[in-house]
């Protein structure tokens, strides 16, 4: 399939998923099903026009002058492919299935509009109900912040220290342009694709079959890391899911000790058996209904909240949730959390400590949230994140934020990673 072919499947993709108001991947997935003689190349880069797209929604429509889903399309092509509109005419030209060219109407369009120029929200591809909350977050850098969110994002891998070393995962993966992460410890990273490309199949991969390692952003790994299991802790993972920050804490604890994953939505924590056999963690124990929590109260030594949250920080891998995302569901988010965190104060010993953690960006459910945690709870006091990140990540301040003393914010322009909170919260003895 050429690129014409290509972009005029990415059009209709974009089209199902506006007229449905539906995931992208979705929408993908049964592209794929009735589309069934496609390869696997010509789906990879029918995919990547459309989360390109999705990713910079607002300033592919305004360098087109329109919001359709060809708009999108093209300037995705434009914005993130290197194409220009001379070369997109050539590569159209003569191709039956490719759309109809750019109009002499768009190449003006296209010519007489600097992205350099445009709106604020424009240039960081966000909602503008978003634009309040962004600034509050990340204050004059708000729009390259944001627009750090916008980009391809990684490949991210966490060595399983139980069962690997890192240079020896590496190793296994020579070929796939895998290297050791920037900062996290058991991190690997392989870089973004470009155009066409995809990342390769690492699942497939005999070491991850052998738990070797896990897929992983490195945000999460480094929320792991400051979270500071040791061996021999009592540790509640409140907000299990699927188990990755479990398996974090489990090998970082070098299997001693006990981990307690649990989740309020048992369903989440079905994928956890298998990768917690995989990975060969020994001293976890899968508490699925919460009256089995009760004999943990005051005894845990470390508690762990990956707080369900609106996702802000992940815009990179799931553009498409930027678009659905409401005010409404911001505040749904935040009375979650702080319910959350009220009731994971139980297990906290005295001299224990509280850890939460979102991957969102926005200062209601990271900075905020905790003070108002604060506020309502005198016996716990936020530890000291400069000194905690500097513990963990010395000389390397340039990397993180630190939010009023209150946490520690991670990006993809400052961090390399997707957007993460991480607050340590102590309980006084």
């Amino acid at each position: 399939m050429r690129l014409g072919g290509r972009l005029a499947a990415a059009i209709e993709v974009l089209d199902d998923i506006e007229r449905r108001h539906r995931p992208a991947a979705d929408a993908l997935k049964d592209w794929g099903l009735s589309h069934r003689f496609a390869g696997a190349g010509d789906r990879a880069a029918i995919g990547n026009i459309v989360y390109d797209a999705l990713r910079r929604k607002r300033s592919a429509a305004w360098l087109l002058g329109a919001e359709t889903s060809r708009a999108l399309g093209f300037g995705a092509l434009i914005l993130e492919w290197g194409q220009t509109p001379a070369s997109l005419d050539a590569a159209l030209a003569g191709d039956r299935f490719a759309p109809e060219p750019l109009s002499a109407q768009e190449h003006a369009g296209i010519a007489a509009r600097d992205l350099a120029h445009a709106p604020d929200a424009v240039r960081a591809d966000c909602p503008d109900w978003c634009v309040p909350n962004l600034k509050e977050a990340f204050g004059d850098d708000w729009v390259a912040e944001t627009a750090a969110l916008s980009g391809r994002p990684p490949l991210d891998l966490r060595v399983n220290p139980l069962r690997a070393a890192r240079e020896k995962v590496l190793g296994e993966l020579a070929g796939t342009g895998a290297a050791a992460a920037a900062l996290a410890p058991f991190g690997i990273r392989i870089p973004p694709i470009e155009g066409a490309g995809r990342h390769p199949n690492v699942q497939a991969e005999p070491a991850f079959q052998k738990g070797w390692f896990e897929v992983q952003d490195e945000g999460s790994q480094i929320a792991a890391e400051l979270a500071g299991a040791t061996p021999g802790m009592q540790v509640l993972d409140f907000c299990a899911g699927a188990g990755g920050k479990t398996l974090a804490l489990s090998a970082a604890m070098d299997n001693r000790g006990q981990v307690f994953a649990h989740d309020s939505d048992k369903s989440r924590l079905a994928p956890i058996f298998d990768r917690l056999r995989r990975a060969e963690s020994r001293n976890v124990q899968v508490v699925a209904k919460p009256a089995e929590l009760a004999p943990l109260a005051g005894e845990m030594d470390l508690v762990v909240i990956d707080a369900p949250c609106t996702g802000a920080g992940t815009w990179r891998r799931r553009p498409d949730a930027k678009w659905r995302l409401s005010p409404r569901q911001l505040e749904t988010r935040v009375a979650e959390q702080a319910a959350i965190l009220d009731a994971a104060t139980v297990y906290v010993k005295p001299g224990g400590r509280l850890c939460y953690i979102t991957c969102s960006v926005f200062a209601e459910e990271n900075a905020r949230q905790v003070a108002a945690f604060l506020g309502r709870h005198r016996d716990f006091a936020a530890a000291d994140h400069a000194a905690l990140w500097q513990a963990h990540f010395p000389g390397r301040q340039d990397t993180v934020r630190v939010e009023a003393g209150l946490g520690l914010a991670l990006g993809p322009l400052r961090t390399g990673t997707d957007g993460f909170f991480f607050s340590a919260l102590d309980r006084r003895g």
